[in-house]
């Protein structure tokens, strides 16, 4: 995520600094029923999500993140697992 520059925009529970608030805190991530608050939080629609944002939510400020599928998957399953304790 830090590599990426997600932590920019984003709030994650594991890295102190930076503390991203342009976008949302996804400090509780995988607990949501939703991505952006239109699509189901599923890994298939969150991996094209994390990759490509505009194409699924039009008008979204999540830019476009060139990453591999593999990036892809790790980002995803990171993100899923993302839920309070």
């Amino acid at each position: 995520m830090s590599e990426k520059g997600c932590v920019a925009c984003h709030a994650f529970p594991d890295v102190a600094w930076p503390r991203g608030a342009l976008g949302p805190s996804l400090e509780n991530f995988g607990a949501q029923g939703l991505i952006a608050g239109r699509l189901p939080n599923q890994p298939g629609v969150l991996m094209q999500f994390v990759r490509d944002a505009p194409a699924l939510v039009p008008g979204t400020a999540m830019p476009a993140m060139p990453m591999s599928d593999q990036e892809a998957r790790d980002v995803t399953a990171y993100l899923l697992q993302l839920k309070s304790r």
